[in-house]
Order: C-alpha cells, then sequence, then structure tokens
C-alpha cells in the first residue's frame, strides 16, 4: 500500500513538474531578439550610453552632426525636431529580404518620419508628448544637433507596443534637434 501511493505521488509530482516546464512563444523569441540587438549597440564603442532619469533603463546615440550651440532643452521646454523612427521585424534579416514563398518582405519599418510631411518640423513638449527614450535623447542634445538614438523597449511603447509597433519593440530614430521654441 505504501509503494502504491509513493508511486502514485511520484507519479503526480513528475507529471506537475512536466506541465510546469514553459514553453517559448514567438513574443518571447521577438523580446529576446530586440534585447539582444540592444545589447549588441549598447557594447559598441560607436556609441553613447545616456541613462533615463526616469530609472527604467538607458538610450545608445551616435551623433551625426554637432550643432556645438550649448542650448539645451528643459524637460519643460517645448522643441522643434526633424525625426524619423522605425523598428525591425527581425534583426537577423537585411532590411529587405525574399521570403520562403518568393516575396519581397519590407523587414525595417520607417513608424514615424516628418520626411512624410513635406519635413515640416514637428513641436513637442520635452517631457510629457513623447515617450522616455525619445525625451531623454532631446534633453542631452544641444539646438543643431542629428542623432541616431537606440530605445530598448522600456524606454519606448513597452510590452503592449502601440499601432503598427509590437510589444518589445527596439526603436531607432534620427533626430535632428532644430530649435527651443521660446
Amino acid at each position: 500500500m505504501k509503494t502504491t501511493l509513493y508511486s502514485f505521488v511520484v507519479a503526480c509530482l513528475s507529471l506537475f513538474l512536466v506541465s510546469c516546464e514553459k514553453t517559448v512563444s514567438f513574443d518571447d523569441e521577438f523580446k529576446m531578439d530586440n534585447e539582444k540587438q540592444f545589447a549588441k549597440i549598447t557594447a559598441s564603442s560607436e556609441y553613447t550610453k545616456i541613462e533615463s532619469q526616469s530609472g527604467n533603463g538607458h538610450i545608445m546615440y551616435k551623433e551625426i552632426t554637432d550643432g556645438d550651440t550649448g542650448e539645451t532643452p528643459y524637460f519643460t521646454d517645448q522643441v522643434s525636431v526633424l525625426y524619423t523612427g522605425w523598428f525591425k521585424r527581425y534583426w537577423t534579416k537585411e532590411d529587405t529580404f525574399t521570403g520562403d514563398d518568393g516575396n519581397l518582405f519590407k523587414n525595417k519599418v520607417i513608424f514615424d518620419s516628418t520626411a512624410d510631411r513635406n519635413n515640416v518640423p514637428s513641436k513637442f513638449t520635452v517631457g510629457s508628448e513623447l515617450i522616455d527614450g525619445f525625451s531623454t535623447a532631446l534633453q542631452h542634445m544641444e539646438v543643431g544637433d542629428r542623432w541616431e538614438v537606440w530605445i530598448p523597449w522600456q524606454l519606448g511603447y513597452g510590452a503592449t507596443g502601440r499601432g503598427d509597433i509590437k510589444g518589445y519593440s527596439t526603436l531607432v530614430f534620427e533626430i535632428e534637434l532644430l530649435e527651443i521654441v521660446k
């Protein structure tokens, strides 16, 4: 009787442990790929790290053009900027590639750009209208600077995403700070 009870308990425990085994979903893989890509940029000597004031992480940037004015916006300032924001569906693939079905696949997705609006600058209040990563970059830019900014999902659209941007997406922006609106 004790042996049968013991065998039954062991069998139930084994089934319980097997059922608790975590399977990796597509979303888990997408999150890991995005985190891996951001870690790769973080390790690159081409980029500089800036911690977010929120304490939720850091962004990475590379200066394309140095404005060298010394004038930097505060959290409450309104700014005028040109920008393009993009992400990739698969970080291991080129910007465009041919899929298994023979169709051309657009992998690099531009989700917002002032270029699509005849390069009319956008005006934002730095700390209240923008994702944390974009706001963090602006607070360290000088008027005239143009940067390539990499934003991890924690400082972007988070785990839920927004519109066509899936949750856990690493975002990349090219931002040009034109002026601090007075």
